[in-house]
């Protein structure tokens, strides 16, 4: 079983993830099994999240260790260092600057891969350990929530996955960013396709009263093509102390990090902040995944 891409994934999947995630305790469910850490970009959470959660499974990881101590170096394919790779390792986490590289690597190799992030495309577990965030702090339904998804829109692989999750739900979104960062064409199709209520809007001024959640995310200057374009909208979304006045008291605030400018320190200990809890929330969540793609007895 491959995870890839969060459109392909069903609700009843989604859901039964996060159910497992909620009950799953360490143990030694995966045992002998060999977890591969690809990272052709730079990651913090991510990459260690997967490796605390194959070894609280009692699995093992081998990771490349970057870009710069690999072949990749050499001119090796991508294709042919997961092959190679295979025969090392019982599943293969992947994130890679090409947009479609975790497809790719798939159809090559015979273990499960699972996407860790692939250029401005999806990042699948992530959106899991979101929903996941969202539910542990909020007692509604999914399906009866307002979400408010902020920042970088266009280039926010986060941003994709988790629309097309919350498409699934039902849920209400709004999209908040510059016109230069909307929410890619796609996106926003696939949205309409399926029936779900939401808007766009320049400013969250005027509309973070309303919200259940708000999902802040980072202006990314290595996506765009023109760094020009990136001065032009660097530092003009952020969240304040001030922002949240007109938040309810039960807003969740959420942030895929790593942050730069977009939450102010001062926000961390208001009873909004849950990017923090977020982050940790990854750890289960990925057991769940590995011991589902690996097929554990946890």
């Amino acid at each position: 079983m491959d995870i890839i891409n969060t459109k392909e994934m069903s609700r009843d999947e989604i859901t039964g993830l996060l159910d497992r995630a909620s009950e799953i305790e360490p143990s030694d469910a995966l045992a002998g099994n060999v977890l591969a850490l690809l990272f052709f970009e730079p990651s913090t959470r991510t990459r260690m999240s997967f490796d605390t959660a194959m070894k609280r499974l009692g699995g093992r990881t081998v990771d490349m260790g970057g870009v710069e101590s690999s072949s990749v170096q050499k001119g090796e394919t991508l294709a042919d260092t997961v092959r190679v790779v295979e025969g090392y390792a019982d599943a293969v986490v992947l994130r890679h600057p090409r947009e479609g590289a975790a497809r790719l690597a798939s159809e090559f190799v015979d273990v499960p891969v699972i996407n860790a992030g692939d250029g401005a495309g999806q990042h699948p577990t992530q959106t899991l350990l979101d929903l996941y965030t969202v539910r542990e702090n909020v007692d509604a339904p999914l399906g009866d929530l307002r979400v408010g998804i902020m920042g970088d829109l266009k280039y926010g692989r986060t941003v994709h996955s988790l629309a097309l999750a919350l498409a699934k739900f039902g849920t209400q979104i709004t999209f908040v960013s510059p016109p230069s960062l909307r929410v890619p064409e796609n996106v926003r199709t696939e949205l309409a396709r399926e029936g779900v209520e939401f808007e766009e809007v320049e400013t969250v001024d005027g509309v973070v009263g309303s919200l259940d959640v708000l999902y802040v995310t980072r202006i990314q200057k290595e996506r765009f093509p023109d760094e020009k374009e990136y001065e032009k909208v660097a530092g003009e979304y952020s969240v304040t102390s001030e922002t949240l006045d007109e938040a309810r008291d039960s807003l969740v605030l959420m942030h895929p990090l790593p942050r730069v400018d977009e939450i102010a320190p001062e926000v961390d200990e208001t009873e909004q902040a849950r990017y923090f809890e977020q982050a940790h929330n990854g750890v289960p969540v990925r057991m769940a995944v590995l011991d589902k793609v690996l097929e554990g007895d946890a």
